[in-house]
Parts: structure tokens; C-alpha cells; sequence
């Protein structure tokens, strides 16, 4: 149970992650290539921030999530699906994940939704947090949650693209699960690149993708977030089903329920130190 709960909080950075204020006019401020395909690529991504929801979805500052997620491995399903609160803020960034899991702790009796593991992560680190208090993450969880937030679709528009050498092409039309998609790609100074896939029609982002390196065996890991099922909450639009591939196998789904974007967090509620575990129901 323990490393499933970990794994749930992992998956919830295909979500995206929060990063400074902005205003839509202002981004992207990278250059343009000097060539129409630069040019249209940085009309696409203007496009992509209005559909999502323009200053709105720029200048969110503490929200929740919930929904339930599941895991794969080798492509067959975990048999649990587990059920996930997600707490957000933007700055300084910090993310407090609340795992949700029905069982019954005596036989023959029905279960109870049991809410007592979180997970706290900071800009640097990863904490499991329970009434006994809080412990380090591994090193890996970390490591895997922070690559996943460099490559997160709000860390892409809030830090590559202000980045004065960064290059942004437009790579022409493929397809995402049979809907055509505009195919960006944007680079780094430092060579670190995504691919950045949108719904032709409504700009929505369907996919974001990118290569890493695997630790063990030095070659490079494909990773690939798909974005489906958009509805808008206080004007921001949402995925409700986020997928993660990894070497062109499914390594995750979620399924959201629902988004609250006006909720109102105390700065104690994404302290580690803090074992008291969060109430979905949160005064605003």
C-alpha cells in the first residue's frame, strides 16, 4: 500500500504544476526564429494560453484536484484505483497530495475511505507525512517528480519560454488519438527539448513529450502526458483524463472529478512539518 500511495502522488505531476504570475500579452516573450514557422509557433502558443483560460490559468494561486488515478505495469492494469486529493500553490510552489484508499480494517465489515498518508513537496524535496510526522522521500521519487515538473506544460510557458535563447518551431500537423493536432517543438539553450502537440481546433494542449535519460541503462526514456476530456472550471479549462506513457507503454491514468480554483489555502497547510492531514472541505 505504502509504495502505491507514493506512486499516486508521483502521477499527479502529468497534472501540471504551478509557477510564477504572468500576464497572457507577456507570453511568450522568446524570440521568434526569423521564419514563418517560428512565427506560427508563437501564434499557437498565445492560442493555447487564451483556450486554457488566458490570466486566469497564468495567475492561479492555491487549488485543489480530485480524482482517482490508477497504475500499469507492462501494460496490465494495478487492480486498485485510488483515490486522490491534490492541493496546489503557486508561490513559492509547494504541493500537498492526499491519498485516498477504501478498505476495512476488520474482516467481514465494510470499508471506509482512510485518508492518512500525504506527501509534501517543496521546490528541492519530497516528504511522506503521516500523525507520526514527516520522513524524506527516495531520492528517486524525488528525482522522477522534479523532472516531471521541469517538463510540466505550466513550467514550458512560465520559465522556457522567457528564457532569452530559446528556440520555438512549428514542426507542421500529426495526430493525438485520432484528432489532428499543430506539433510544436521547444529547446533549451542547455538542449533540453519538448514536443508540445495541440488540438487544431480548439488550441487545447492533447500532449506534451520529451526524452531523459535512464540512470541505470544510459539510454533515454520516452515520456509522453496526453490531456482529454476538458471541461472548464471558473474559467479554467481542465483535463479530466491525464495519461502517461513511458517507452510507449501506459504508466499511469487519471481520471479527474473535480477542480476548485478559488479555494483559499493557509501557509501552514503545505508545511512537512505539519502532520495534520487536510480536509477536502476547506473554507474559502
Amino acid at each position: 500500500m505504502r509504495k502505491r500511495v507514493v506512486a499516486v502522488m508521483l502521477a499527479g505531476m502529468v497534472l501540471g504544476v504551478p509557477h510564477a504570475h504572468a500576464q497572457a500579452s507577456a507570453i511568450p516573450s522568446a524570440a521568434a526564429n526569423g521564419d514563418s514557422r517560428g512565427e506560427t509557433a508563437h501564434k499557437l502558443i498565445a492560442q493555447m494560453i487564451e483556450a486554457l483560460g488566458g490570466d486566469a490559468w497564468l495567475n492561479r494561486k492555491t487549488w485543489v484536484l480530485y480524482g482517482q488515478t490508477s497504475h500499469f505495469y507492462k501494460g496490465a492494469p494495478d487492480p486498485y484505483v485510488v483515490g486522490f486529493e491534490e492541493y496546489y500553490r503557486a508561490q513559492p510552489f509547494a504541493q500537498r497530495s492526499l491519498s485516498i484508499a477504501h478498505f476495512s480494517t476488520i474482516p467481514g465489515m465494510p470499508g471506509t475511505n482512510h485518508r492518512d498518508i500525504a506527501a509534501v513537496w517543496t521546490e528541492d524535496n519530497g516528504y511522506e507525512v503521516t500523525y507520526k510526522g514527516k520522513k524524506e522521500l527516495p531520492k528517486d521519487d524525488v528525482a522522477e517528480y522534479q523532472l516531471l515538473r521541469h517538463h510540466s506544460l505550466e513550467t514550458i510557458v512560465n520559465d522556457w519560454l522567457k528564457q532569452p535563447d530559446v528556440d520555438i518551431t512549428y514542426d507542421g500537423t500529426g495526430m493525438v488519438e485520432r484528432r489532428l493536432a499543430d506539433q510544436l517543438t521547444i529547446t533549451t539553450a542547455k538542449n533540453d527539448s519538448v514536443v508540445l502537440k495541440l488540438d487544431e481546433a480548439t488550441h487545447l494542449p492533447l500532449s506534451v513529450s520529451f526524452k531523459s535519460r535512464n540512470a541505470t541503462y544510459k539510454d533515454f526514456d520516452t515520456n509522453v502526458v496526453e490531456y482529454d476530456g476538458y471541461q472548464a472550471f471558473q474559467g479554467i479549462m481542465t483535463p479530466m483524463t491525464v495519461t502517461r506513457y513511458k517507452n510507449g507503454e501506459m504508466s499511469s491514468q487519471r481520471f479527474l472529478t473535480k477542480a476548485d480554483y478559488k479555494i483559499s489555502l493557509p501557509p501552514e497547510f503545505f508545511n512537512p512539518d505539519n502532520p495534520a492531514i487536510p480536509s477536502a472541505k476547506q473554507k474559502k
